[in-house]
């Protein structure tokens, strides 16, 4: 049921206004001033307010401002017993939905009313939809509490709100795109397209197409225009992934777009003008791929222009439960089946991988570990051969001999559920041997 607000200090016009408006199905609350008013809005999900001109405490082409400047998604309607053009025209630029005369109007109070409340709840609608959109893509889908995360986040709201060209460093798998749709949320450009692109996903004449687009007849095959991501990205933003891969002539077509806004499709004698936020992403040292004349020098002083460091998962360690817990919940709602816990033992053989994967690695490892999943906790059974064994879990030279066969006792035990008797048999050891080193190890 919509909720209307009526604002009006006669009393008998309200009480007569707010049963009209019941009969057509409104929940209606009543404010004789504009402080009660602000008071029932703060408490109230209202869409629509009607509102006299001219109160006790406030002017209602004025108080009209006030509201849309505190409540933008709410609609006014301002009713008057003397109305004046002056007055009509202000109401409207100041954000009133439309302004009445009363008595003269009284007609179209009803369908006016409807009209509005169509509209707010419409834009209702889209705030929700915009709300959910920034919760998945914004930078609170960025997870992670440790300081390295937190400052590249801190780095990248900072740019976000600006239009500089942003190159996100970073080994594989560490979220750059991630942050690539962070920055375009949450900056002016977000209601235009996020387009996405890999150069290292295509040959160079592929590439070339599918980045500036073609003209009929370009070539063999094109037998129509095609529209490239640049165009299809015009007030928006483009992310050029694994840009360090990007051939030279190429990015020499690149550096001509960041500096004039416009290039020539394949094929096309005119050029074509576009508005694009470029962010870039390596995991490559562009500055040494450039001194080393594999990369133009003049493309990386103007990509790097604000450069992030994105942390490795190595680099992070803190953060590996927090995203381990989200991706179990994530996988397990896929899955339809309720989320396991995380034992002690999971998530210390976690923290003991040096994820050369970084997050990419570690929700797939999590994924598989949800499928294993024979009860309502994970534990390290549940990980890769090579994470319980130890080959994945310690660097070469650094782990002891000891280290090493302790591990794989604690493997063994939990491979033959504890079954001692069975676990001495596959180790090739006495059984009295076994108890010893359980003791010694402390298992």
């Amino acid at each position: 049921m919509p909720n209307l607000l009526l604002i009006d200090d006669e009393i008998k016009l309200r009480g007569l206004l707010k049963r009209i408006l019941e009969l057509e199905g409104y929940h209606v609350s009543e404010a004789d001033n504009a402080h009660s008013a602000f008071k029932i809005l703060e408490k109230q999900d209202i869409q629509v307010v009607v509102c006299d001109v001219k109160l006790p405490d406030a002017h209602g082409v004025e108080l009209t401002q006030r509201l849309k400047t505190q409540f933008p998604l709410v609609e006014v309607i301002l009713l008057t017993a003397y109305g004046t053009i002056a007055d009509g025209v202000q109401a409207v630029k100041n954000g009133a939905f439309d302004y009445l005369t009363k008595g003269d109007d009284n007609d179209r109070i009803v369908p006016l009313v409807a009209r509005a409340t169509e509209k707010a709840e419409l834009r209702q609608k889209v705030h929700r939809l915009e709300e959910k959109v920034s919760q998945k893509f914004g930078f609170g889908s960025i997870i992670g509490t440790s300081k390295p995360i937190q400052e590249a986040i801190e780095l990248a709201q900072k740019v976000a709100v600006t239009d500089t060209t942003v190159l996100l460093l970073g080994e594989t798998g560490t979220g750059k795109e991630v942050f690539a749709q962070a920055i375009h949320q949450q900056s002016p450009r977000r209601d235009k397209p996020f387009v996405a692109l890999n150069c290292s996903a295509f040959s160079r004449e592929i590439l070339e197409s599918e980045l500036f687009g073609h003209r009929a007849g370009a070539f063999t095959g094109a037998i129509k225009d095609k529209k490239g991501l640049m165009e299809e990205a015009h007030g928006g933003t483009l992310f050029l992934d694994e840009i360090g891969e990007m051939s030279p002539d190429l990015q020499a077509k690149l550096l001509r777009v960041l500096e004039t806004n416009a290039f020539y499709k394949v094929g096309d004698t005119k050029p074509t003008q576009v508005s694009v936020r470029f962010v870039a992403a390596t995991n490559r040292d562009l500055q040494k791929e450039a001194e080393n004349q594999h990369f133009r020098l003049d493309l990386y002083y103007r990509l790097s222009v604000f450069e992030i460091k994105l942390p490795s998962l190595h680099q992070r360690p803190e953060d590996i439960p927090l995203l381990a817990a989200h991706f179990v919940q994530i996988y397990a709602a896929k899955m339809n089946r309720p989320a396991p816990k995380l034992s002690a033992s999971f998530l210390e053989k976690l923290k003991q991988c040096a994820w050369k994967g970084n997050i990419r690695e570690l929700k797939n490892v999590i994924e598989r570990a949800v499928i294993l999943a024979d009860n309502d906790e994970l534990t390290q059974r549940e990980l890769p051969f090579e994470m319980q064994f130890g080959t994945a879990n310690f660097t070469p030279g650094v782990a002891t001999l000891a280290e090493i066969e302790k591990q794989h006792i604690d493997w063994m035990l939990h491979h033959t559920q504890h079954n001692k008797t069975e676990t001495a048999r596959l180790l090739g050891i006495g059984l009295t041997t076994l108890y010893r080193k359980i003791e010694e190890y402390e298992l």
